[in-house]
């Protein structure tokens, strides 16, 4: 999180080693259709995210006055073989330009919808960088101290300070100023959501049971009721029209909607049973032949 930049608007962190510790992601990983492509990409770079990768960090940012567009940028904490990786990178990206931005060399690439300028850098033996080429530098800045980090951001580094940081994925999002209000202004029933200034979110995985809460922050009591009330009517509905499925309803009831006058928060506990058994049936009406139309 320290390598992030001081103007980033958001940020997720995700602990990958202990998410591929799990159970549940070793089993889905050996069972994916491109398990073969996984073991060839540990053979050709030598890394095995299972034991290697142990932090994602990213942030989003944007440019001034174009709070609608959001670049982004990751931080990815590991232990690598820098030859192998970039034998693996230039191997992949044929047009894989290369310059130098403080005695770091960055690598740089062009993405073509958005004629975007991307880039990656190698910060030492343990941090690689990527993402939108100004941010890749801005957090460059940051490693070499010559900027301050997303902590000397107040507003930032309040929401860091209340973040769930025992959950394998957490994440802060600052909500600009104004934007959902312009958005209502166009669909009304978005006039619910007008005070929220952020949203705080974790998603943890213990004993089996998938564990999310989503926590939207608002100084406006009125409409957090108002906005729970929503969400707790559209819940409803839905399960009203699941009756004929237990296991959607099941769902549908593990998931708890309250409000206080500071926030609305969104809590789920969903056993990974349950989960399985949703899979299993979708799995099995799409299997099934389609009626022909006359």
């Amino acid at each position: 999180i320290s390598l992030l930049p001081i103007d980033a608007r958001g940020m997720i962190v995700a602990d990958v080693h202990r998410i591929m510790a799990t159970e549940f992601a070793q089993k889905a990983i050996q069972e994916d259709k491109n398990y073969q492509k996984y073991q060839e990409f540990i053979q050709e770079t030598g890394i095995d995210p299972k034991k290697d990768i142990f932090f994602f960090v990213a942030a989003l940012s944007h440019k001034p006055g174009q709070e609608d567009k959001q670049e982004g940028v990751a931080v990815i904490n590991l232990k690598y073989n820098r030859d192998l990786l970039l034998s693996k990178i230039k191997k992949e990206s044929q047009e894989l330009q290369e310059t130098d931005y403080n005695g770091i060399r960055l690598y740089q690439g062009i993405q073509m919808e958005e004629k975007e300028l991307l880039s990656g850098a190698f910060l030492d033996d343990s941090n690689i960088v990527a993402g939108n080429d100004a941010l890749v530098r801005a957090v460059i800045d940051v490693y070499q101290k010559k900027a301050e980090n997303i902590l000397k951001n107040d507003a930032m580094a309040s929401l860091v300070k209340g973040m769930d940081k025992s959950a394998m994925v957490y994440g802060a999002f600052l909500v600009p100023a104004g934007s959902i209000a312009e958005a209502a202004s166009k669909n009304p029933m978005l006039s619910t959501f007008e005070s929220i200034t952020s949203v705080l979110l974790s998603f943890d995985y213990r004993n089996k049971v998938f564990l999310a809460e989503i926590k939207a922050q608002s100084t406006d009591a009125e409409k957090n009721k108002q906005l729970a009330d929503a969400l707790n009517g559209f819940k409803a509905f839905g399960a009203a029209a699941a009756a004929k499925e237990p296991e959607l309803a099941e769902l549908l009831n593990q998931i708890e909607i309250t409000s206080t006058p500071a926030h609305v928060k969104i809590s789920a506990s969903l056993p990974e049973a349950l989960l399985e058994s949703l899979s299993q049936k979708m799995k099995a009406q799409k299997a099934q032949p389609q009626e022909k139309e006359y």
